[in-house]
Order: C-alpha cells, then sequence, then structure tokens
C-alpha cells in the first residue's frame, strides 16, 4: 500500500434542517487540500424557547451523531450551531466534555470558539445579527453582558422555522450588518450557522471597517487549530482567521 500524505479530518454536526452550513465549510478549506469536513446530522427544525423546540438540543441525538463521525476517525469534532447562545455557554462546555469522553475525540463549538475568538481579540462592544425572534435574541444579548461582553447594536428577522434561516438572501443580510454597523462596535457577529453570510464576512469588513465574525466561520478557526493547522491560512473569509489566537 502506497503512503500518503497525512490527512485532517475535521467532524461537524449539523442541525438536520441547515442548508448553509456544509458548503460554506467545505469552501473555507478550499486552500487547505490535506484537510476535508465531514458532516453528520441530528434533528433540529426549530428555534424557540418552546420547551419541545429546547428540547432539540439535549446531549443525546448530538452525542449520537458524534458515534457516527468517530467511525470516520475524525481528528476533531465541531458542534456547527449556536443554540448555547440562549440556553448557556455551559451547555456546549458540557456536550464537548461528552463527546470526547464518549469518542476520544477532542470536540468545541462554534459558540465556544466564538466566545475565544471574542476574548482573544478584546471585543467587549459587539453587534449581533441573527434571524432569530426577540425572546430568543435577548437571551443571547444577557447571556453575553453576563460575561462582560455588551451588544451596542443588534438585528433580528424574527423567524423561528429554521429552514427559513438559509433562505435570507444577502440584500437583507447587508442591510442588517449595516444597521448594527452604524452604532461602531468592536467587531459583528452573524449569529446562526444557517445563514448564508461566512463568505460576505470579507467585502463587509471592506466596507464598513469593523472585524466580521461567522458562526459558521468560528468553528472551522478553532477545529483547525485543534488540529494543528495555522487558521491563518483561511483567507477571505473574515480577519479574525489571521488576528485572533486559539488557545489549544
Amino acid at each position: 500500500m502506497s503512503i500518503t500524505t497525512k490527512r485532517t479530518l475535521l467532524g461537524v454536526l449539523t442541525p438536520s434542517s441547515n442548508t448553509a452550513l456544509e458548503p460554506l465549510t467545505s469552501s473555507m478549506l478550499n486552500n487547505l487540500p490535506s484537510v476535508t469536513s465531514h458532516f453528520s446530522r441530528f434533528r433540529v427544525t426549530r428555534i424557540s424557547l418552546d420547551d419541545r423546540d429546547l428540547g432539540q438540543f439535549n446531549h443525546t441525538a448530538p452525542l449520537e451523531a458524534s458515534d457516527l463521525l468517530a467511525d470516520a476517525r475524525m481528528d476533531v469534532i465541531g458542534w456547527s450551531g449556536t443554540a448555547a447562545g440562549w440556553l448557556g455557554f455551559d451547555h456546549d462546555v458540557q456536550l464537548c466534555q461528552a463527546i470526547e469522553a464518549r469518542t476520544g475525540i477532542r470536540a468545541t463549538s462554534s459558540i465556544l470558539a466564538l466566545n475565544e475568538v471574542l476574548n482573544s481579540m478584546g471585543v467587549k462592544r459587539f453587534g449581533l445579527v441573527s434571524p432569530y425572534t426577540s425572546d430568543v435574541q435577548d437571551c443571547i444579548i444577557r447571556n453575553y453582558q453576563d460575561i462582560g461582553i455588551e451588544c451596542v447594536a443588534e438585528s433580528h428577522l424574527d423567524l423561528s422555522e429554521n429552514f427559513s434561516f438559509s433562505e435570507v438572501d444577502e440584500i437583507a443580510l447587508s442591510r442588517q450588518v449595516a444597521a448594527v454597523a452604524a452604532k461602531k462596535p468592536d467587531a459583528i457577529v452573524l449569529y446562526c450557522t444557517n445563514l448564508r453570510s461566512a463568505h460576505l464576512a470579507s467585502q463587509w469588513e471592506q466596507e464598513f471597517g469593523i472585524p466580521v465574525i461567522d458562526t459558521t466561520s468560528a468553528v472551522v478557526w478553532k477545529m483547525l487549530s485543534m488540529a494543528g493547522h495555522n487558521p491563518a491560512a483561511v483567507v477571505g473569509w473574515g480577519r479574525f482567521f489571521q488576528e485572533a489566537s486559539a488557545h489549544v
């Protein structure tokens, strides 16, 4: 058998109704030919604070999806979802610990990665862009207040059906970003992995002069670092790939 170049396999936990994060994640890695992304889904169809919808994020389903990624010998597993924003950040800490204990594979999440980026870049005031309902948005804002990061501007679309998030077009997203940019935050965060927004980060940074961090991109940044790669090799997806330092 011939010896091949060492591959890096990134396993990504994906909400079942998400159609944005898979193509975006794969595109981010285009310039890293030895790195590939592989996806495992579990059921998520609505985002709200109803008990039934909150229950989609109990650990059972993502752990079972992680088992399938473990079959393919992933180097890192990342939960590409934002539920910890309203459930509380400890939710993802506990999930990642459970994944690691169950599979023996190191794990992270979009929100744990995002929070590390914000800390590394010294962000204390941020602008929040999401498709969510006002009560979900308010929960996110309060959770960041609790860790000393102020939301100085926010824009949300009052949507709850997860599939609909991916149908928000560039015009609508740019309008949201412009609205929060007017308040001059330290950074703008696109807070949903089913928005088709990650590829637009550099465009918005050039227009507004403010770092743009997308949650789909944040988990890739962290997974690359955990797997021994320099995230700065990812160019054109937000300057945080070059400016934030991952602590692994």
